[in-house]
């Protein structure tokens, strides 16, 4: 297991250094610059600007000076928050941002592994045929299309749920979990579903019945063990998409988060805050990865041969 973790460690460290590359070139690419929105200033402070943010070196010395500082543990400084550094504005939003993915994980799980057991054990009937007509429906229906949906339902028409904010109540963040979680229980629903089936035609499955067991314990004691194997290799990228996934989320529903601020970055070509939170994201997926698949290695000891 330590070698696994190690080897795993060692093959991120070019997948990071290939994203900050891309990343950092891409970015240089796009048309306009970081002071390109702000009021006419003379030239001379358009140029002291770019001395001050080493914007006027070329871009291969501009590069090199960002790795440099990046293998330093520095994400540079914001440009469009005077006094303040990447990092800083990281870890300003990551609370609320993991807040609503931990929220949204845990309506997937919960919706997604019920759906799933009840429709592989209710095979071919009701109870399987309309989970999965839904799931399937929110796999297809985008977290854009879904927000505005619930709010104009749970917020303008029944007036119930609040539409905008990440406050202490309860209240503000349902919809913005449901609507982060929907698509990720429904694919955690049809996981579960098939690794159920698959697990619920095995032999030991079949001894356990021949034994008299009832069908709570064999599904809940037996089965669920094994069915839930895909479910678990799902987590790691289910939890890096879904705080991915909440940039769309946190900007309809006004959630001051990590993923408000990466798209705020886009739009005012803030180079260091797009490139530090494009780093911080892949590193978090590259662990939850790994996390993942760590769990499946301990569930299935089978599979460490294979790795």
């Amino acid at each position: 297991m330590l070698s696994i973790f190690f080897r795993r460690l060692l093959i991120a460290v070019p997948v990071i250094i290939i994203v900050t590359t891309i990343t950092f070139f891409l970015i240089r690419l796009a048309p306009g610059g970081p002071f390109d929105a702000d009021k006419v200033v003379p030239p001379e402070v358009l140029k002291n600007l770019n001395a001050t943010y080493n914007l006027d070196a070329p871009v291969l010395v501009q590069y090199k000076d960002y790795m440099i500082n990046l293998a330093q543990g520095d994400f540079g400084p914001s440009f469009r928050y005077p006094g303040r550094s990447v990092t800083e504005m990281i870890f300003t939003g990551l609370p609320t941002t993991f807040e609503l993915a931990f929220y949204a994980i845990l309506i997937a799980i919960f919706i997604g592994i019920l759906s799933g057991v009840t429709a592989a054990v209710k095979r071919n009937t009701s109870l399987d045929y309309i989970p999965m007509t839904i799931a399937m429906i929110g796999i297809c229906m985008p977290t854009f299309l879904l927000g505005p949906i619930l709010v104009l339902i749970f917020g303008i028409y029944l007036e119930v749920l609040p539409v905008s904010g990440w406050g202490s109540l309860p209240g503000d963040k349902i919809l913005p979990s449901i609507t982060l979680g929907a698509a990720y229980a429904a694919y955690i629903a049809r996981l579960s579903r098939g690794g159920m089936l698959e697990t619920l035609n095995q032999d030991y499955i079949r001894t356990a019945r021949a034994k008299g067991l009832s069908e709570f314990r064999v599904v809940f004691n037996h089965a669920l063990r094994g069915g839930l194997i895909p479910v678990v290799s799902f987590l790691g990228p289910a939890m890096a998409g879904l705080i991915g996934g909440s940039f769309v989320v946190e900007t309809i529903f006004q959630i001051p988060g990590l993923g408000r601020f990466y798209v705020e970055a886009a739009f005012n070509r803030d180079y260091t805050m797009i490139l530090g939170t494009t780093i911080f994201f892949s590193v978090l997926i590259i662990l939850f990865n790994l996390l993942s698949d760590l769990m499946v290695l301990l569930m299935n000891p089978q599979a460490r041969d294979n790795t």
